[in-house]
């Protein structure tokens, strides 16, 4: 498809087909599968979120997306534009923010925006540095030397320069990594309202927490795969489990062989935690179970499985699980 056949916004904002890259093997090590056959399609306007442990291979995928890396088979394809064929609009349409802090100490953000910006071949007139230095809540430092930035000021600034050519789509690599509380909470604010405007935002993060609560559509890789892929809060339904934590009235010193079926923790003399299945066992029956085990309890609450329970659940377990 040339870019002239691309005249209205695409279903997907990134499309990748049968994706694989081998890296070759040196000093008598064998060659390393970073992707093994990955096919993915992110929906034009979501806020997708690629999880996976480390070396599981979410750099290279996003380090081909923006085509700092050569893929050894398949396809991608970033807001219709193949990465290899039609390489120059496809990486238009990406703004990367990358893991590393890598800045240029002697450059002041404002000159650092307006090269980005040049490079892009944005006109003087239609650039934007001063309205994506206060989004980003650099404003007050736009003319100070980046080598005098703190952490988090630094990863602000590589979410600003991505942004300066106003690509449909923003990837997120660890972008709260090193940051404090404030700022990353300034940070998702911004972020969430570039999505509620129509960017799509590609996420990487190891703070699971951050992907339940901010993004759409999960994926899960690990070892290069593809393991899950669906909408959060179906992903977050098909574990199927929940904990009851109960106070006891009174301090026991065994858990009631009656309450084995419910995988019991008796964390201290009056804390019990039962584990169980809602969709098959309401919490009344548990509790039912409970009393007539002879136990008083004096209160309780009830955790559903989160997304980290998936996740360990996934990348812990065999290799080839799926869910």
């Amino acid at each position: 498809m040339s870019s002239s056949d691309h005249t209205s916004e695409p279903e997907f904002a990134i499309e990748i087909d049968g994706l694989s890259k081998v890296y070759a093997g040196s000093n008598k090590q064998e060659p390393k599968h970073a992707l093994n056959d990955v096919s993915l399609k992110i929906k034009r306007g979501s806020f997708f979120a690629l999880l996976g442990p480390n070396g599981a291979g979410k750099s290279t995928l996003i380090n081909i997306l923006a085509g700092l890396v050569n893929k050894t088979s398949g396809s991608a394809k970033i807001w219709g534009y193949d990465t290899e064929t039609e390489m120059r609009p496809a990486r238009r349409a990406i703004g990367v923010v990358p893991q590393e802090l890598s800045t240029d100490p002697f450059f002041t953000p404002r000159e650092l925006f307006e090269l980005q910006a040049g490079m892009f071949g944005i006109p003087a007139s239609e650039r934007r540095t001063t309205e994506i230095l206060e989004a980003v809540g650099l404003g007050e430092k736009a003319d100070a030397y980046t080598r005098s930035l703190s952490g988090g000021m630094r990863r602000r600034l590589l979410v600003g320069k991505a942004m300066v050519h106003r690509p449909p789509i923003l990837v997120l690599d660890e972008p709260s990594a090193g940051v404090d509380v404030d700022l990353r909470r300034q940070l998702w604010d911004h972020v969430q309202h570039m999505n509620d405007g129509g960017t799509t935002v590609l996420l990487t993060t190891h703070y699971l927490e951050e992907a339940e609560a901010l993004c759409d559509e999960i994926a899960i890789i690990n070892h290069g795969r593809i393991i899950a892929c669906e909408p959060t809060d179906v992903m977050l339904q098909r574990l199927d489990a929940k904990d009851m934590s109960l106070t006891l009235s009174l301090p026991i010193t065994a858990t009631p062989a009656a309450l084995k079926a419910y995988d019991p923790v008796l964390d201290n003399p009056t804390r019990l935690t039962l584990s169980f299945k809602p969709s098959t066992t309401p919490a009344r029956k548990v509790l039912a179970d409970v009393e007539d085990a002879g136990l008083e309890v004096r209160d309780f609450s009830t955790k559903d499985a989160d997304l980290e329970d998936i996740f360990i659940r996934l990348t812990h377990g065999d290799d080839d699980a799926r869910i």
